[in-house]
C-alpha cells in the first residue's frame, strides 16, 4: 500500500508546480497584446469562436461558457466538426479564438487559410510564440509554463491550468470594461439559485387578492384568528376604516398574549396587534425581503403600496419554495 504521506507530498508538489506557471503568467497578462486581444474583442460586433482540440478544447468549451455567461457572446467549435460543415458558423464580424499549447494543432491549422479568407482575425493562445498557429494570427497570447506538473512531462496540467486563467483574465476584464452588472449576469442564469436570487421579486412570489390575511382594527382576536388559519400564512394584516395598514399580528403574538391570559373573545386586536410593523415593497428583490425578516429576526412580511395599504404578504417558507434561500 502507497504511504499517505508520499501521496500528499506529491500533491503538494503539483500544486507547487502550478502556482509557478500562474506567477510566471503575469508578464503575458502585463503586455500589450492581452490589451489589444481585450480591446478587438470589446470592438467586435459579432461573437468569440473559440477552437481547440483535446484538454485545450475542454478549456476552450469552459472559455467559452464564461465569456457567454459575462457578456460577451461566444461558441466553442471543435476543430474537427469544422472541417466537416460547423465552420459555417462563422460570420464575417466574429473573432476566433484559437488554443493550443505547441501552437502546431494540424485540425486548427487546416482552418486558418480558411478563416483568414474571410477576413475574420485570429487570436491565438499558445505557449510558444514562435509557432506556427502564433506567426499566423493578428495577434499572440502567449501561455508558457515552463514545466507541467505531470512527472512524466506528458500529461497537461500546469499548460492548461495557465489557459484557463488566462481566459477567465480575459472574460473578467471584458466584464469590467463592459460595466457588465449582477442584473446582467443573471439574465444569463435565469434558472439557477443566482438567477432567482438576481431577478425575483416579491410580486412574484407575494400572495395577493383574496390570498392576503387582511382584518379590520375593531375585530376581536378570536374573530382575527380565522383569518390567520383560513389564509395559512401564520398572520394578518390589520387596517383601518380608510384600509391603511395600522398593525400585524402574528402566531408568535398570539402565544403571548394567551401566556397574559388576555381574553381572545373580547379583546379587541388593536389593543394587542403590533404596531409599526415591519413592510415591504412589491418591487424589491425577494432576495432583499429575506434580509430584511433575517435582521429584524421575523418570519412574515406584509407587502404595501405607496399609501401604505396592504396589497400582499409573504413567509419564510414562501422564499423557501420559490429557492430564494
Amino acid at each position: 500500500m502507497t504511504d499517505a504521506s508520499q501521496l500528499r507530498q506529491w500533491g503538494r508538489k503539483v500544486i507547487d508546480i502550478e502556482k509557478q506557471a500562474l506567477d510566471h503568467l503575469y508578464q503575458f497578462v502585463d503586455s500589450t497584446e492581452f490589451a489589444q486581444a481585450c480591446q478587438m474583442i470589446l470592438d467586435c460586433s459579432g461573437k468569440v469562436i473559440v477552437m481547440g482540440m483535446g484538454k485545450s478544447g475542454h478549456i476552450g468549451n469552459k472559455i467559452s461558457a464564461t465569456l457567454s455567461s459575462t457578456g460577451t457572446p461566444a461558441f466553442f467549435v471543435h476543430p474537427g466538426e469544422a472541417s466537416h460543415g460547423d465552420l459555417g458558423v462563422l460570420s464575417p464580424n466574429d473573432i476566433v479564438l484559437t488554443i493550443s499549447n505547441s501552437g502546431e494543432s494540424h485540425e486548427i491549422l487546416t482552418l486558418i487559410p480558411v478563416i483568414k479568407r474571410q477576413g475574420i482575425p485570429v487570436i491565438a493562445m499558445t505557449g510558444n510564440p514562435e509557432s506556427t498557429m502564433a506567426k499566423h494570427s493578428q495577434l499572440h497570447l502567449c501561455i508558457h509554463v515552463e514545466e507541467e506538473a505531470c512527472p512524466l512531462g506528458l500529461a497537461p496540467t500546469s499548460s492548461t491550468t495557465a489557459t484557463l486563467v488566462m481566459g477567465d483574465a480575459l472574460a473578467i476584464a471584458l466584464l469590467q470594461a463592459k460595466g457588465f452588472t449582477k442584473d446582467d449576469f443573471a439574465m444569463s442564469h435565469p434558472g439557477g439559485a443566482l438567477g432567482r436570487k438576481l431577478l425575483l421579486k416579491v410580486s412574484d412570489i407575494m400572495h395577493k387578492g383574496e390570498d392576503t390575511p387582511i382584518v379590520r382594527d375593531n375585530i376581536t382576536i378570536t374573530e382575527a384568528l380565522y383569518e390567520i388559519s383560513r389564509k395559512g400564512l401564520g398572520m394578518t394584516a390589520i387596517v383601518n376604516a380608510d384600509n391603511l395598514l395600522v398593525g400585524i399580528f402574528t402566531d408568535g403574538d398570539l402565544r403571548r398574549v394567551i401566556d397574559a391570559d388576555v381574553n381572545l373573545r373580547q379583546t379587541c386586536i388593536a389593543d394587542v396587534m403590533t404596531r409599526n410593523c415591519t413592510t415591504v415593497s412589491e418591487n424589491i428583490l425577494a432576495a432583499e425581503a429575506l434580509k430584511v425578516m433575517d435582521d429584524r429576526n421575523i418570519n412574515g412580511l406584509i407587502v404595501v403600496d405607496k399609501q401604505r395599504q396592504p396589497i400582499g404578504a409573504l413567509n419564510m417558507l414562501d422564499l423557501v419554495n420559490a429557492g430564494v434561500m
